[in-house]
């Protein structure tokens, strides 16, 4: 069972998205994300007023508290114009102010909340495109958990920072900006002395900041990998019982457990000194500012209403700078999640389903195939040759097939065909036209294949089989199915094609999920065929009945046939056998059968004994 490290598949808890240091470029960089709320500016703007609205409703309560104040204490309050404002004008107006500021909260909450969700929706549906419009070096660059956590954690981090992360911050910083200037309207003198016990709280709260945002990713890393286990243990689980290793494994996750709880500790320990530390460091540093400000109550200098604004006013100042701190840390994992996203969103997609199409768009290939002085090496080792100068042709409707020891370069022949890779030399041409002068999208409807491994989704068996044709009737399915040998088994269900066959189609025996693949090709109806050792892991009924299917499937197409068992490809018109990438026999079976000392004979041999 293959261990695997860090798993960010978003499964459970996931590793902390990773936090950019806020700088110049990388803010300009993550503001590109933004342009998906483009189409929505309406709607966003009209929440930023709505959300300065609020805000300013906000600030104005400690202003009219402290109003009521001064008229309970004897302190008349005036209006500009000379008029005296009693205690139950003021109380009224308070009342109006919040209803008020209720309507504009929730008005800003609906329009805010839809630019949030149908930008993510839109992030979520532009990742998604990306994803299957990628070329196939890039999945075997990256892991598939990696991938999907673009979509999962990354964009859940964007959508926390559209609905909730920039309302915040915009209150915040507007609470700080306003806040300091009333307070600075109200008394210069402790307005100066409020605001010089804050730098070194700031100061020191950032450092710890940091440092817990350091542990929490440890702690996030540490329980990820507890996850992978999990994982990758119950996936094996039949290999887990098979070796007995039930007391390996649980020892295993134990001691990843015991990891996981020990960053913990360590995280909270200093999330403990934190919190006292603003506890004391920032509400002592306003008790100490209130004693200054009563001082000057008791000396006549300041009117009760204006000490009651002040502390109130000192008191917003101080939470917004308590969550400015955090808000740092949020917008940080913003930027490092929009990168991530962007990076995706800016590789460059293979060119399918481009309208208007790029190239040759043919109705009907003929089916001719040649490979000229082909040469490959896989992108992700560039230093190993797979194939070498390999030069073939195949007619129109001719079957041949690929044999040879496994690595020799048999599927990656087939590959190169649908245009997985790009050559590394020479060129392929079909029906005498180089295969890069076809629309990508056209050239690949023409071509069938039916793989090894069979993948099912995990839907009905009509979906899967209409996957070959998504407008494909009824009775065009059951037809396929039918020359498949498909629908005898599946007319044995009680749902008939409405049968579900489980995730990758567990729920059906091998035979029958490479007999659902073939009618899914039968059903696409290829000019051009693959079948990559369709037949290899099955046993011999299933193996009949696949290969009697497989035959019909065959019928008036040119088919491409990678053979692990030598005795399925007796009648193929030519064989040609690969090793190292070269290939270095090629006839018909007779031929190839009767030569000893060549390389097909060895295996005919080999199967022979074996079997």
């Amino acid at each position: 069972m293959a261990r695997s490290g860090l798993n960010t598949s978003g499964n459970g808890a996931g590793p902390e998205p990773e936090k950019k240091k806020l700088t110049k470029e990388n803010f300009q960089q993550g503001l590109r994300i933004f342009r998906f709320t483009l189409p929505y500016r309406g709607k966003l703007f009209l929440s930023i007023v709505l959300l300065t609205l609020s805000s300013a409703t906000t600030m104005a309560f400690p202003w009219i508290i402290g109003k009521l104040a001064d008229t309970a204490s004897g302190h008349p309050v005036r209006l500009p114009n000379g008029t005296l404002v009693t205690i139950n004008q003021i109380a009224i107006g308070f009342a109006v102010l919040i209803l008020v500021q209720g309507l504009i909260s929730f008005a800003r909450i609906w329009f805010l909340t839809q630019v949030s969700e149908f930008t993510v929706r839109d992030i979520r549906q532009a990742l998604y495109r990306k994803f299957v419009t990628l070329p196939i070096p890039y999945f075997e660059s990256n892991r598939v958990g990696n991938i999907t956590s673009r979509i999962t954690s990354d964009v859940s981090v964007i959508q926390d920072t559209f609905s909730i992360t920039l309302a915040e911050l915009f209150r915040q910083v507007m609470t700080l900006l306003v806040g300091v200037v009333v307070i600075m309207v109200v008394s210069v003198k402790l307005s100066l002395f409020m605001l010089l016990t804050f730098p070194p709280i700031v100061l020191v709260a950032m450092v710890f900041g940091r440092k817990i945002r350091t542990l929490a990713r440890t702690t996030q890393d540490e329980l990820a990998k507890t996850n992978v286990i999990v994982e990758e243990t119950l996936q094996g689980i039949s290999s887990v019982k098979a070796f007995t290793n039930e007391d390996f494994e649980t020892g295993r996750y134990t001691s990843s457990l015991t990891r996981t709880v020990q960053a913990a500790l360590k995280s909270n320990l200093y999330r403990g000194g934190f919190v006292s530390f603003v506890i004391i460091g920032l509400f002592g540093g306003i008790v100490l500012v209130l004693w200054r400000a009563a001082t000057l109550v008791q000396s006549g200098q300041m009117t009760i209403g204006d000490l009651t604004q002040f502390a109130l006013y000192t008191i917003f100042i101080g939470a917004s700078v308590a969550g400015l701190g955090e808000l740092y840390g949020k917008v940080q994992s913003t930027l490092g999640a929009s990168e991530r996203i962007l990076e995706i969103l800016d590789e460059t997609s293979e060119p399918t389903h481009i309208m208007p199409p790029v190239g040759l768009v043919p109705t009907r290939l003929q089916g001719h195939i040649e490979y000229r002085n082909v040469a490959f090496r896989y992108p992700t080792r560039p230093d190993l040759p797979v194939l070498r100068n390999i030069s073939f042709h195949i007619a129109a409707g001719e079957k041949i097939a690929l044999v040879g020891p496994s690595g020799a370069g048999k599927s990656t022949i087939a590959s190169l065909l649908m245009q997985f890779y790009e050559l590394s030399g020479g060129e392929i041409l079909i029906d005498g036209q180089p295969q890069q002068r076809y629309d990508l999208t056209a050239l690949r409807r023409h071509i069938g294949i039916v793989p090894q491994e069979t993948l099912l989704f995990g839907g009905t068996i009509r979906e899967n089989i209409a996957y070959g044709n998504v407008l494909a009737t009824d009775e065009q399915i059951v037809a396929a199915a039918q020359q498949a040998n498909a629908w005898q088994f599946i007319s044995a269900f009680p749902e008939g094609l409405d049968t579900v066959v489980g995730d990758r189609g567990v729920k059906l025996s091998g035979g029958q999920r490479q007999r659902v693949a073939i009618a899914r090709a039968i059903l696409k109806n290829p000019a051009i065929l693959i079948l990559d050792e369709a037949t290899s892991a099955l046993d011999s009924e299933s193996e009949k009945l696949v290969q009697g299917a497989m035959d019909e499937l065959m019928q008036h197409r040119t088919s491409i046939i990678i053979a692990h068992r030598l005795s399925t490809i007796r009648k193929v018109d030519k064989i040609l056998v690969i090793d190292g990438g070269r290939i270095v026999e090629q006839g018909t079976h007779d031929e190839l059968a009767h030569n000893d000392n060549g390389l097909y004979a060895n295996l005919l041999k080999l199967q022979f004994e074996l079997s």
